[in-house]
């Protein structure tokens, strides 16, 4: 479709997806952008809870168009990243240091040659380190280290300076914070959303409410019909208990029972938990315990530092494992993001970019028509 600039766009959900949405929608010229978020301030969920990995490859199992869109978003971090400095004076604080994925078992290491293979011969940057090396550059790594991989293109960012800086794009009026009930139709048009307390309307509307999305009620049954579920995942985090500047860890360090990611402020995120837990976001003991258990893996070091807090996010997860993105068939106006699960952070600049230029000059692009909602819908709607 091609929207008039004097439109205005409805967002229900304003984590980092729909946050990202909403500043490019503006990019594009929409003069007004609303966002509906259930919370009093945007990106308090999942956004806020997650650990800021930019990690396609270490987390990848082979190359797919699912890869390759990984792949493709974290290639706009760059630049993303001095844009939102520019207009907002946040520092995101995105490193580039890399990423390493350690073997500690017989088993660890055949799933990392078996990786390193695969990467190798889809001529990925990927580095094959022994132990002696992998102790060269992070001397806090335990001994027990067989070897490693070390992912130079895979980086960090601070997810929570993100939420500030988009957040920073919001003007009067923008953001409202209600939670969504159902849409609103007029025959086979979606012309609003009923809130909690009111009711919005507008000729767009979005759904980027992650894993509350198959919550929200329409009479076609079109999000309830995606099934989408929160899967709950856990972190604790450690700061140094001691004054210097030394960094402990340099690189983002994974295991195949978790990670590790150092922050410039010195506090050392280990994750994170895999949980059908359904709304449940509390913390649990056990979760600790077994984050514990991650962090003592990978360093002895850990039982040096003062253990923080802990905190969890309910990431969405669709039926398949990929994202749902784009129109619905029949209702030219409704769109949906969502279904990030693990790669909200990775993935909210590419997610924005398509949906945007989709929405303002009907620009198509293959990733919306393979994580169309379409793929749920077993029968015409109407």
């Amino acid at each position: 479709m091609n929207l008039s600039k004097k439109q205005d766009v409805l967002i229900v959900g304003g984590g980092i997806v729909g946050l990202s949405i909403a500043r490019e929608l503006k990019k594009n010229g929409i003069g007004k952008v609303t966002i509906l978020e259930k919370n009093l301030v945007c990106g308090a969920e999942s956004s806020s809870a997650a650990a800021g990995m930019l990690a396609p490859q270490a987390e990848a199992n082979l190359v797919d168009d699912f890869f390759y869109f990984c792949q493709a978003s974290r290639d706009l971090y760059p630049n993303f990243a001095a844009e939102l400095f520019a207009e907002t004076g946040v520092d995101i604080e995105l490193d580039e240091t890399g990423t390493l994925y350690l073997a500690f078992t017989e088993t660890d290491a055949a799933e990392l040659e078996k990786r390193f293979g695969w990467q190798k011969s889809a001529n990925l940057s990927v580095e094959k380190l022994s132990a002696k090396e992998i102790l060269e550059i992070e001397p806090g790594v335990s001994p027990n280290v067989l070897f490693g991989l070390r992912f130079p293109m895979d980086w960090q960012v601070e997810n929570r300076k993100i939420i500030k800086a988009l957040n920073r794009h919001l003007n009067g009026g923008e953001f409202v914070s209600r939670k969504a009930v159902s849409l609103i139709f007029e025959k086979d048009k979606v012309i609003g959303v009923k809130t909690d307390i009111e009711d919005f309307f507008a000729p767009v509307v979005i759904i980027a409410s992650g894993a509350w999305t198959s919550l929200i009620e329409d009479k076609f049954n079109l999000l309830s019909g995606i099934k989408i579920k929160p899967v709950r995942g856990q972190m604790i985090s450690f700061s140094k208990d001691y004054n210097n500047n030394y960094a402990l860890f340099r690189h983002v360090i994974y295991s195949p029972r978790g990670y590790i990611v150092p922050k410039k402020n010195g506090k050392i995120l280990v994750g994170a938990t895999v949980e059908d837990a359904g709304f449940e976001n509390h913390t649990t003991e056990a979760g600790a315990a077994s984050l514990l258990n991650t962090a003592f893996e990978i360093s002895p070091a850990f039982k040096n530092l003062s253990l923080m807090k802990s905190r969890c996010g309910l990431r969405p997860f669709a039926p398949d494992g990929l994202p749902v993105l784009g129109a619905f068939p029949d209702i030219e106006n409704l769109f949906v993001a969502t279904a990030h699960y693990r790669n909200g952070i990775l993935l909210a600049p590419l997610t924005a970019k398509i949906l945007a230029e989709k929405i303002v000059g009907n620009i198509e692009s293959e990733y919306l028509e393979i994580y169309s909602p379409r793929r749920f819908q077993k029968a015409k709607a109407f």
